[in-house]
């Protein structure tokens, strides 16, 4: 396993991650992706730590609350093996306290992970989304606090736009706080916007990225082919409505590259997407998920080899967008490129 530092901190992580979003099985569609109890999810960590796997990630939305009730019951005895990384934010309830990133539902959100997780300390607890209702102050307080109490040990933000992260940066900065350290995005070979804003801020302000759904909300998993239907048993039918939309001629285009690379590799679709995903820039952690052991063998494939710089362009080409307003006159206009060079190659990413 490769480790990298995250972001600008000195904590030191796995290229790749477990995501505990399968374990639980309760509640509504969006929170219950999985079944796994704690005596699976025991054997899938058992895995994951054979192969370097250290960090596991959840929520307390997952399963409300019973992701991280099985996380914990499927590490006691071995807290001193893992990284625990959770999120809080989302609405957990219909209450007026149920939901945001105030002092009141930060305390008691931080108190309820750690009991479920049976830990008295959290590596990594990230807010699951920016609370607009909050001041910022008053959240970036707050988690100053659970720091320095010692229940939190670094945080980080997850599905943050550019200036809400930025804004966030700043007022820790200014309050003498602890900064983010991690932001947790979507990010695929089919989904490629955090690339125009969000990774240029992550190089400039040390913010690492932690990767989630890195196949495009099940989409590249190899099963979905041009010119070929849905598979009966795929997830899609129930979820797509939920994630970022793919525009399908795209998928197609990149699944017809992936194709070509994995017959050149011998390497599963899956695998090279991954791959691909750790090669860029600001990318501390993929996060990866299974169901059981076959998938997550399966995805720890993705790492111990490397794409040639060839097969990466090719999937480059495939999966590029013309780059959004304000940022594609970098490459057409020969003023503006003199002021603001690209970060990372061509505004076409």
């Amino acid at each position: 396993m490769e480790y990298r530092r995250l972001g600008d901190s000195g904590l030191v992580v796995p290229a790749l991650s477990f995501g505990a979003g399968t374990f639980g099985g309760k509640g509504a569609l969006f929170s219950a992706w999985g079944d796994t109890d704690a005596r699976e999810a025991r054997r899938l960590i058992d895995v994951s730590l054979d192969a370097g796997v250290t960090m596991f990630d959840t929520a307390d939305v997952y399963s409300d609350g019973a992701s991280e009730e099985v996380l914990g019951a499927a590490i006691k005895g071995r807290r001193d093996q893992v990284l625990l990384s959770t999120k809080a934010g989302l609405p957990v309830g219909d209450g007026p306290q149920d939901a945001g990133t105030s002092r009141s539902r930060l305390v008691k959100a931080t108190e309820s992970a750690l009991r479920r997780l049976g830990t008295d300390y959290i590596d990594l607890f990230q807010l699951h989304a920016f609370d607009a209702r909050t001041p910022v102050d008053e959240t970036i307080s707050a988690l100053d606090d659970l720091v320095r109490q010692g229940k939190i040990r670094y945080v980080g933000a997850s599905n943050y736009s550019g200036w809400q992260l930025m804004k966030s940066l700043a007022a820790a900065d200014r309050l003498h706080a602890p900064r983010y350290v991690a932001h947790q995005v979507y990010y695929s070979l089919v989904g490629r916007d955090y690339e125009w804003e969000l990774m240029p801020l992550a190089a400039d302000q040390g913010v690492g990225a932690l990767v989630w759904s890195p196949l495009g909300w099940g989409r590249l998993t190899g099963r979905i082919r041009r010119g070929q239907a849905l598979p009966a048993g795929s997830r899609l039918h129930q979820t797509a409505d939920f994630g970022p939309p793919v525009d399908n001629e795209l998928l197609y285009d990149v699944v017809d590259v992936l194709d070509q690379i994995a017959e050149e590799t011998g390497k599963a679709v899956p695998q090279i997407a991954i791959n691909w995903l750790l090669r860029r820039p600001t990318v501390a952690s993929v996060i990866i998920g299974a169901r059981n052991e076959e998938q997550l063998q399966q995805n720890l494939g993705a790492i111990g080899w490397e794409l040639t710089a060839e097969q990466v362009a090719r999937l480059d080409a495939a999966s590029g967008k013309e780059a959004p307003y304000p940022y594609f006159p970098y490459e057409r206009q020969e003023a503006f490129a003199r002021l603001n060079p690209p970060m990372f190659g061509s505004a076409r990413l």
